[in-house]
């Protein structure tokens, strides 16, 4: 399978903040890739120099082959960006709008139209209003339309669900998986780790680090250890409680549960009931449970430390 997307050893200074921490990553074509992360992760940089917008300090990255650096303008000819701010003129209409990023690429919207037909008619009953008055979905819809207007071979999303109702959401990811007929290589950041699901494969970023790069369900199976989720009344002291517990693996909360990891291999899961209620936790609930994704970045990443410290 060719690669569409490659970065060897990427590294991304501001000032003393080390946003990228020598990334490497490769995407192939027509994959839909998701960077999964919180705030601060990397991701956005990543995307950016990677779009060409930004100069990494140092590594190396290609798009279908080219280079970052030295190509970059055969590169913007080929991809499509949709950054996380609404940055479309917000003063032209919605026809405006695609009117003149098609006229950019010296394309027009009647000719890609079959492209983005099936997200573009979703807002055309609205193609005379200013874009500075859509909705935040319909501007989702919008910004992404202006993306594909040229029929790019690659699409970079920039943590494109970001402040949009749980509908418009479930919209666009529709919308991404429909694409992948048009074999157009997507890689999408978001924080939110239920998405991460909807993707092919993902990487796992924190701290400027990719943490762990696999398809959803093989990082799933790779997180080995039995997980529990517990509950009582109150989840701060159960938290406390097992921190102090000797066989402790991992705690953290999770909802209105805390899940746990021990030491061991095997436990029996009515030893850590006893454990609670002799440490005056009462009405203690435990069950064994598959893990998540966003249990496999948990153990993936220092956060656990931090309950330490509760």
């Amino acid at each position: 399978m060719m690669t569409s997307i490659s970065a060897e050893n990427i590294v991304m200074n501001y000032g003393k903040v080390k946003a990228l921490d020598a990334v490497s990553l490769k995407v192939e074509k027509g994959e839909l890739f998701g960077l999964i992360g919180p705030d601060g992760a990397g991701k956005t940089s990543l995307i950016k120099i990677l779009g060409t917008l930004l100069l990494a300090n140092s590594g190396t990255a290609e798009i279908e082959g080219m280079d970052v650096v030295k190509q970059y303008q055969n590169i913007r000819r080929q991809i499509g960006y949709m950054p996380g701010k609404f940055s479309l003129y917000q003063d032209l209409t919605v026809e405006e709008n695609l009117n003149f990023y098609a006229s950019i690429f010296g394309t027009t919207l009647e000719e890609n139209y079959d492209l983005i037909k099936d997200i573009y008619k979703q807002i055309e009953p609205f193609k005379k209003r200013r874009a500075g008055k859509l909705s935040g979905g319909m501007k989702q819809k919008l910004a992404l339309s202006c993306a594909l207007i040229h029929k790019p071979k690659v699409l970079f999303l920039d943590e494109p669900t970001r402040g949009v109702d749980p509908v418009s959401r479930q919209d666009l990811w529709d919308m991404l998986q429909s694409l992948k007929k048009d074999n157009i290589t997507i890689l999408v950041s978001t924080a939110y780790m239920e998405e991460a699901l909807l993707c092919d494969r993902i990487s796992l970023m924190d701290h400027g680090k990719i943490l762990a790069t696999n398809s959803p369900d093989g990082l799933i199976s790779d997180f080995k250890k039995p997980l529990y989720a517990i509950r009582s009344g109150n989840s701060f002291k159960i938290i406390k409680k097992l921190k102090a517990y000797e066989h402790a693996n991992s705690v953290y909360p999770f909802g209105d549960w805390v899940h746990y990891t021990d030491q061991r291999d095997t436990i029996d899961p009515s030893e850590i009931k006893s454990y609670l209620e002799n440490n005056d936790t009462v009405n203690v609930e435990i069950k064994q449970i598959k893990a998540s994704v966003e249990d496999c970045y948990m153990s993936l990443t220092s956060k656990n430390k931090t309950y330490e410290q509760v």
